[in-house]
């Protein structure tokens, strides 16, 4: 992966940190700024804040953004980054930094990660896989993880006073919250970003880069630690054994009443709630606990990250873009409106208010993304992470079912 070279003397980098060598194509006269956004990162309302706001405060400067959908976007944006005169600023999830960095037609945005944005405060599941061989391609822009919603009646009726803090405490409700015709917990038998929290939270992971070349590493004593826990747990209800927590959806099962928690990002909530208003005000929330009272568990942190295409018309307008979406203000605004977790893990308490999301923000401390390699999509894509978990649910050997899965992703990752 090529780096990008400072063209500014060493002696002189400090006097010109801020001007000369910061001046990059399309910094003259009036500029457009093309920015693509995803269907619903972003309200019309915040945009349209955002816009007006940029705008007035940068003479000569207009913001132009469309609106993209996400089937097909891998395909469109690898199109408009190998092309002539692509977007300016583009929003892509943020596992999908590698496949576009691979190309390399995705300008080294370091420098700026680490002069103007600091980069050191950002969530680690935004960053990290924005990060490809030591340079920053993608900036942080929002994250949002898992957390467990539970049910306060049911908490109560079992005579549960608070949210469990630690692992073992978690097990202890639940068995208590599974019985009387109630789920102690609802948790679909391939739920594999749940799943890979648990390996993270052992010290394993999903696969490992050894010298260039990506391995499965389902195998290992970690992360077979991490997937008997999750058998564990998952035997506390009536969760598929063959499913994942989109059949059936996992927040109408949870709307019945009868189930006790359920593992799901706080936008479940709504759909929660549009099946059973009931729910309304006895709904709580609390981390997905890890092995010390002190620290969550590990999650998959999803969300975006901003990049910038070499071919950027606008390019040196986009980086100011970019710099002021990532910046405090905004990043607060964006939190605040749409209930994500902002970039940094300083800014959590900006969301102090919103019960659900501060909940989540303390576990995005410790998130991480999937291995960051650009064919990891393609694991996905045929998952052998869901039959592996439904084979050891069911029964099957755990290590042999492991091995086969972890040289199906080894397999995969080396095409």
């Amino acid at each position: 992966m090529k780096n990008r070279r400072l063209v500014c003397p060493l002696a002189a980098a400090t006097a010109l940190a801020l001007s000369g060598c910061g001046m990059l194509p399309g910094d003259e006269g009036t500029k457009t700024v093309n920015i693509w956004l995803m269907r619903d990162s972003a309200s019309e309302d915040f945009v349209e804040r955002f816009k007006e706001a940029y705008e007035e405060e940068h003479d000569g400067v207009e913001l132009q953004f469309t609106i993209q959908e996400w089937t097909g976007i891998g395909k469109k944006v690898t199109e408009a980054i190998e092309g002539p005169g692509g977007p300016d600023v583009i929003e892509v999830g943020n596992t999908q930094v590698a496949q576009y960095a691979d190309t390399e037609k995705v300008f080294d945005l370091t420098l700026e990660s680490v002069r103007d944005l600091g980069s050191e405060d950002w969530l680690p599941g935004l960053a990290e896989p924005g990060n490809i061989s030591g340079a920053q391609y993608g900036i942080p822009w929002y994250a949002a993880n898992r957390i467990v919603i539970y049910n306060k009646d049911l908490f109560r009726d079992a005579g549960i006073d608070k949210p469990p803090a630690t692992r073992d405490q978690w097990l202890a409700d639940t068995e208590k919250l599974n019985k009387n015709g109630s789920q102690g917990i609802y948790l679909a038998g391939q739920d594999w970003y749940t799943l890979a929290g648990f390996i993270w939270d052992e010290g394993g992971e999903l696969a490992v880069d050894k010298g260039g070349e990506w391995t499965g590493a389902l195998d290992s004593p970690a992360a077979r630690r991490g997937m008997a826990f999750y058998k564990e747990l998952q035997s506390l209800g009536s969760g598929p054994k063959n499913a994942d927590e989109q059949n059936p959806p996992q927040a109408d099962v949870f709307a019945k009443g009868d189930v006790a928690q359920l593992i799901a990002a706080p936008s479940a909530v709504a759909a929660v709630l549009k099946a059973n208003p009931g729910l309304g005000d006895k709904l709580g929330y609390f981390p997905i606990p890890g092995k010390k009272a002190d620290q969550p568990c590990a999650v998959f942190t999803g969300g975006s990250d901003l990049i910038i295409p070499e071919n950027a018309p606008q390019r040196g307008a986009a980086l100011e873009v970019v710099k002021t979406m990532a910046g405090e203000k905004w990043q607060t605004e964006l939190a605040r409106a749409m209930g994500y977790v902002p970039n940094k893990k300083g800014l959590a308490s900006v969301v102090a208010g919103q019960e659900a999301t501060a909940v989540m923000a303390r576990g995005a401390a410790r998130g991480r993304a999937t291995p960051n390699s650009p064919q990891w999509a393609n694991v996905e894509a045929d998952n052998p992470i869901k039959p592996y978990m439904t084979a050891v649910l069911q029964g099957e050997d755990p290590l042999k079912a492991a091995r086969k899965a972890s040289e199906a992703i080894t397999e995969t990752l080396a095409e």
